[in-house]
């Protein structure tokens, strides 16, 4: 159960509201209580079984002062007025306690509510957050779909099957103690019979609860592999119609749907198998406690009269309900916590990329740039080994060579998207793991060769990320990045919105604006990660020219397919398998004829 307790601290910063919602319940249980106290003398008053009370009882909190003050209410009532007036006093008395009783039920929900959602806000909240937190490397061993799944389907299902019965787990059980105690006060010994019976019914109850979880927790996982398969499918839609796999994506799909279906008709029915079975048992005590307390009444020793045991068995009907609920509750949560589960194994992921406790803040980029004797591989396979490079302010430096040898990770490390198993990543000197994250990241900006936009405008593209950004500086950038006068001769301008990832512009204008994005942010070090390599020549031309002007000023680190593109830099960084094989200017690359000089002339010819 630490993963129920687990689900339910969320709700820890609405405890406020969780208190009213208690108090306005007990309400309900104090009119409830009332009203049934009622009827013992208006059953009494109706068979005409008792005689006129004509002393006031003195008070006490018990069950006989009440109905003993009750009594001597109704029969001065009785000996002023008549019976018929008692009559209606009772009936008003009770209409008001009724009335009370449900406008406190009204209010334990309305405060409920707060808590309920509250804390479903809070869980999606934390969720997103640890996803932003959590390392790329986390997300090449996990399917985008499941993630989806968890932070949408998992939660809205902790939200149906947990959260929804917060108030039962606090109502119920006080209205149940407080109705046995109620019973209690009226007879002892048909009290002690009725709780004999019913831990019978809570055993059989729960049996079939635990099997829950399990299958639950199965469906759920088959419904992340659904929606897995649902993202894949919208990602890749060109190459399923390209390669004619309409036929075979969908078949992959109905067979996942058929296996989830299955398994949900099957939770489905043992969970509505709760309802049913706890009505029945619950039929069988009332019989039982109907004959047994039917005989106790029918004897001539009887402690209990006939008015009584009719009341007796309207209160103790009454914990029917909340008992009912509660076994359907502990279903439902079974079947939540199978959903936090998965939820907590997201915020429960280990972050590689931690941040130290106090870390140092940089603001500007002054001197260089090393990375010394760097050791990095993904889970077993070595990637970098032996990798020595200074890169000096101001300096443009190309990283080429074939796919594979380690370009792109020597990049990623610099903004620490992940970490070096091995030796060490400085920036004036100082090792980025005692740096801030978010101010060493604040030196970077990236362009890649996948343009990385958002359903937004372009106007929001380009300030991505730059809370503070004016309308003018923003404008300026799409100058500098030959960007501005396609986005005018566009509808709607810097408004246009461009689509899921930039769908409505073309390659060329989708890198153009990620180079704006980047001008924005006015970085000293800039990232290049092959940025024109998918582009044709004419879109190449207006993007190298827009890299030209944004580099002239920055450090440059340039991931390059063609070789062309980076024939001016100060340093050409040959890698191969995961070292550095040359390295030096293009012109005394060319003369060393090595690896370098090969590659130029293949991309030559070609």
């Amino acid at each position: 159960m630490n993963k129920f307790y687990r689900t339910i601290s969320f709700a820890k910063p609405y405890w406020g509201f969780a208190l009213l919602n208690v108090f306005f319940n007990l309400l309900v249980i104090v009119f409830s209580l009332f009203s049934f106290a009622l009827l013992v003398p208006f059953l009494n008053l109706l068979f005409g079984s008792e005689e006129l009370v004509t002393t006031q009882p003195e008070f006490s909190l018990s069950t006989d002062a009440l109905l003993a003050s009750l009594n001597y209410q109704i029969s001065t009532i009785i000996a002023e007025q008549g019976q018929v007036k008692a009559l209606v006093f009772i009936c008003i008395i009770l209409a008001t306690a009724f009335l009370l009783r449900n406008i406190s039920r009204f209010m334990a929900s309305y405060f409920m509510a707060n808590v309920r959602v509250g804390a479903v806000k809070d869980m999606r909240n934390a969720i997103y957050n640890k996803i932003l937190i959590l390392p790329i490397s986390y997300y090449n061993k996990n399917k985008k779909g499941d993630i989806i799944a968890r932070i949408t389907n998992d939660v809205q299902e902790v939200e149906f099957s947990i959260m929804n019965y917060l108030e039962m787990l606090v109502r119920d059980p006080i209205t149940i103690l407080a109705f046995v105690i109620f019973m209690f006060s009226m007879s002892p010994q048909l009290t002690l019979f009725v709780l004999v019976l019913l831990p019978f019914t809570g055993y059989i109850i729960g049996r079939i609860g635990r099997s829950l979880r399990k299958s639950s927790k199965i469906g759920q996982e088959r419904m992340s592999g659904m929606l897995s398969t649902v993202e894949e499918s919208i990602s890749g839609l060109r190459i399923i119609k390209a390669f004619n796999a309409i036929q075979y994506s969908d078949r992959k799909f109905q067979e996942q749907n058929s296996l989830l279906s299955n398994l949900m008709i099957k939770i489905y029915r043992r969970r509505d198998l709760s309802s049913p079975m706890s009505e029945f048992l619950s039929s069988i005590v009332i019989i039982i406690v109907l004959w047994f307390g039917g005989s106790m009444v029918l004897s001539d020793t009887s402690p209990i009269g006939a008015a009584d045991f009719i009341t007796y068995i309207i209160v103790f009907s009454q914990i029917i309900p909340p008992a009912k609920t509660f076994s359907q509750g502990f279903y439902n949560i079974q079947k939540g916590i199978a959903s936090a589960e998965r939820i907590f194994e997201i915020l429960d992921a280990e972050e590689v990329i931690v941040e130290k406790p106090n870390a140092l803040h940089i603001e500007d980029f002054k001197d260089k740039i090393e990375y010394r004797n760097i050791l990095f591989r993904y889970d077993r396979e070595i990637v970098l080994q032996d990798v020595n490079l200074t890169i000096e302010k101001g300096k443009i430096i190309a990283l080429v060579g074939e796919s594979g040898g380690g370009k792109s990770t020597m990049v990623d490390l610099l903004p620490r998207f992940y970490d070096v198993i091995g030796g060490s990543i400085l920036i004036d000197g100082v090792d980025l793991r005692d740096y801030r994250i978010d101010s060493l990241r604040g030196l970077m900006g990236i362009v890649t060769q996948e343009s990385i936009l958002f359903n937004d405008s372009l106007y929001n593209n380009i300030a991505f990320g730059s809370t503070k950004a004016t309308k003018d500086q923003v404008i300026e950038a799409a100058r500098i990045a030959n960007a501005h006068n396609f986005i005018m001769q566009m509808k709607e301008g810097y408004d246009t919105t461009i689509g899921d990832r930039g769908s409505n512009l073309s390659g060329g204008q989708r890198q153009r604006v990620s180079i704006a994005r980047a001008v924005l942010k006015n970085p000293p070090i800039l990232i290049l990660d092959e940025a024109t390599s998918s582009l044709d020549t004419e879109s190449e031309r207006l993007v190298q020219d827009a890299l030209a002007k944004v580099m002239s000023s920055r450090t440059s680190i340039v991931i390059a397919h063609r070789l062309s593109t980076i024939q001016h830099a100060d340093e050409i960084i040959v890698m191969q398998k995961g070292q550095i094989a040359e390295r030096g200017r293009h012109e005394e690359l060319l003369a060393k004829g090595g690896i370098y000089k090969r590659l130029f002339d293949l991309q030559s010819f070609t």
